[in-house]
């Protein structure tokens, strides 16, 4: 039976996107990469945007889509792209995210302590290669940096990279935030190689800026939204009391065996090579289901936190320019106690301090080069005129309470 070897997908935001290889159809079929269809690209969002309900799958599509789109601009302008790398680059970007665990970055080192999702989806890809026999060789060198043709490795992660073309411009889209708006399809215009590193045309400049404010916006008006942040600590809390109701010794279980087996076994996180086939079997839906259970457990902490994700009746969240101190927060985890009749220690699943922050253009990660009509190369924080200057480029930190409130 002939191998299919081209598929068109209909996405909502750039319309109709084309799978042209048939090795990019197999991985897409594989089970590893089905399974981010359960998983939300935007965690708990949703409680405050309802239309963000988008997952990891639409946004690997759409940052695939992306990538084609800049590779066939790159070529068109002289860059030497071969057929192998061309593949490559589209194979790196269609599986940059497969190591997301459920309701990804909300849980990212909580659920499995001290592993990285790139971690994970590098795993994926080797085992993915060891399944195809080696065609994810290419593919693997770039997603790691590891290829001569730097330029490649920067449209798969970088600061101008597809992956964050695609978030901001998707997450808007189903978020109905307009701030979020990018010009994409100008900037990927603008794009070209100079001297093996991906670059900005001049004319470019303004475009760029856009996309850096933009990425600013969205963090303070969705990602980390209050409610949002107050949604993703409750989870987080939720998973910690797990794990110590566990330690004393209280028989406590997750509602699938993936999830179990990670909840019982904080140490299997140390080696997730060999378990990988059981972290490929865990979704948002065993951890949702696993909270509607925990709803009516008799721990008075755990069921109350359940409850507050399912009810959406979440922990209230203040920001303050100042970071809050040791008394303010023992005072409000006093009057917690009180109201719930719970010891101190308890409290303080249900009232804390922390910090978020947030930099629109960190200068000393990848940098965005801008390539002048005369040769020269400028990064964008010193271009004249910028608005992408120090200012933007000192992380913003904002302080935040969160605590239960009756």
């Amino acid at each position: 039976m002939a191998v299919q070897s081209r598929k068109i997908i209909n996405d909502p935001v750039y319309g109709f996107i084309t799978i042209d290889h048939p090795l990019l159809l197999q991985i897409i079929a594989h089970p590893y990469y089905q399974r981010l269809r359960r998983i939300h690209q935007m965690a708990f969002a949703s409680l405050v945007y309802p239309g963000a309900v988008h997952t990891r799958l639409h946004h690997s599509l759409g940052a695939y889509h992306l990538m084609c789109c800049a590779l066939s601009e790159l070529k068109s302008k002289g860059a030497d792209i071969t057929p192998a790398e061309e593949l490559g680059a589209k194979l790196a970007i269609l599986l940059h995210d497969v190591g997301h665990g459920p309701f990804s970055h909300a849980l990212e080192q909580h659920l499995l302590q001290d592993v990285h999702h790139e971690k994970i989806s590098l795993l994926i890809m080797q085992e993915l290669n060891r399944i195809f026999e080696g065609q994810l060789d290419l593919a693997i060198k770039i997603f790691t940096g590891e290829y001569h043709k730097r330029f490649l490795s920067q449209l798969v992660s970088g600061q101008l990279d597809v992956d964050r073309m695609d978030y901001l411009t998707r997450d808007s889209f189903f978020s109905g935030v307009s701030e979020g708006v990018i010009g994409y399809d100008r900037i990927l215009k603008m794009l070209t190689v100079h001297e093996g590193e991906l670059m900005v045309e001049e004319k470019g400049i303004y475009s760029i800026e856009k996309f850096l404010v933009s990425r600013r916006l969205m963090y303070w008006q969705v990602y980390l939204h209050k409610t949002v942040m107050g949604a993703e600590k409750t989870v987080v809390h939720i998973l910690s009391r797990a794990r110590e109701l566990i330690r004393q010794g209280v028989d406590l279980h997750a509602v699938s065996a993936g999830l179990d087996f990670f909840l019982q076994n904080p140490a299997a996180a140390a080696s997730i090579e060999a378990h990988l086939d059981k972290f490929c079997q865990m979704d948002d839906y065993d951890l949702l289901s696993t909270i509607k259970n925990w709803m009516d457990h008799p721990d008075k902490i755990l069921s109350l936190l359940c409850r507050s994700l399912v009810d959406r009746q979440l922990l209230k969240v203040k920001f303050q320019a100042e970071p809050f101190t040791e008394a303010q927060v023992a005072a409000i985890r006093l009057s917690v106690s009180k109201k719930l009749g719970i010891s101190a220690e308890e409290a303080t699943y249900l009232a804390f301090s922390g910090e978020a922050s947030n930099t629109t253009y960190n200068p000393r990660e990848e940098r965005i080069h801008i390539l002048f009509k005369d040769g020269t190369v400028t990064d964008i924080s010193r271009v004249d005129n910028a608005l992408i200057q120090h200012n933007l480029s000192t992380p913003m930190k904002k302080f935040y309470i969160c605590f239960y409130k009756a």
